[in-house]
C-alpha cells in the first residue's frame, strides 16, 4: 500500500478508462464502504451518502446521462461528440459511484442550532467533497482510474426514479471509474509560494 502522501500525489484525473476488473466485487464494496465510514463530517453529522453502480447498473446510468443530454441538445450532429466522451471516458469503466447530500440531516443540525444553519449548508458540501477526494484517491492507490462529474440537476429525477433513491438525496456528483487506459497527461502547477504562505 502507498503512503498517504503519495497517494495524494499520484491521484489524477483519467478520460481513458477500461471496464477491466481491478478488484473483483466484493473487494470494491468493501473499500467503498470502508472509506464512506471513515471520511469525517462536522458534528460527525455523517450526511454524505453514496451508492456504487457495477456492470449493467453502470451501463444503465450512463444510458441515461446519454439519453437526457441528447433531448436537450436535440441537435444530431452537435451530440456526436458528446455521446463519444459518454462512450469513451465514463460508460467505458467497470463502475460508477453517486455522490449525495442527504439534505435531511443536514436540515436537522440547521433546525437544531439555527446561529449555525447556513454553515451546516456549507459544511456538508465541504464533508461531500472530503468524501469525493478520499474515495478518488483510495481508488487510485489500489490501481483504479477516475474521472469526475457533474451532471446534475438534469438527470435528477430519472437517477431517482430508476434506483428508487430517497427524495431527500441531493445529488452532488458521479464518478466513474475503471482500468486506466492511457495516460493522465501533463499536469501544471502554479508556484507554491503563492499557494502557500508560511509566517514563522
Amino acid at each position: 500500500m502507498k503512503s498517504i502522501l503519495d497517494s495524494i500525489k499520484d491521484r489524477r484525473t483519467y478520460y481513458q478508462i477500461s471496464n477491466e476488473k481491478v478488484l473483483d466485487s466484493a473487494e470494491l464494496e468493501a473499500l467503498v464502504k470502508d472509506v464512506a465510514k471513515h471520511v469525517p463530517s462536522p458534528f460527525n453529522m455523517q450526511s454524505q451518502r453514496i451508492i456504487l453502480l457495477e456492470n449493467e447498473q453502470h451501463d444503465t446510468f450512463w444510458k441515461i446521462v446519454k439519453e437526457t443530454l441528447r433531448k436537450i441538445v436535440n441537435n444530431p450532429e452537435k451530440f456526436v461528440s458528446t455521446e463519444t466522451k459518454i462512450d469513451t471516458a465514463f460508460a467505458s469503466g467497470s463502475a460508477t459511484l453517486l455522490f449525495f447530500d442527504d439534505v435531511d440531516v443536514v436540515e436537522g443540525y440547521a433546525a437544531k442550532m439555527p446561529n449555525y444553519a447556513e454553515n451546516f449548508r456549507d459544511w456538508s458540501r465541504q464533508a461531500n467533497g472530503m468524501m469525493q477526494y478520499a474515495m478518488w484517491t483510495t481508488l487510485e492507490s489500489v490501481g483504479y482510474g477516475a474521472n469526475l462529474q457533474h451532471y446534475n440537476p438534469v438527470i435528477d429525477d430519472e437517477v431517482k426514479k430508476t434506483w428508487n433513491i430517497p427524495d431527500s438525496w441531493r445529488l452532488v456528483a458521479q464518478m466513474p471509474i475503471g482500468k486506466p487506459a492511457g495516460d493522465p497527461g501533463d499536469k501544471e502547477f502554479m508556484n507554491i509560494d503563492d499557494k502557500v504562505k508560511i509566517y514563522k
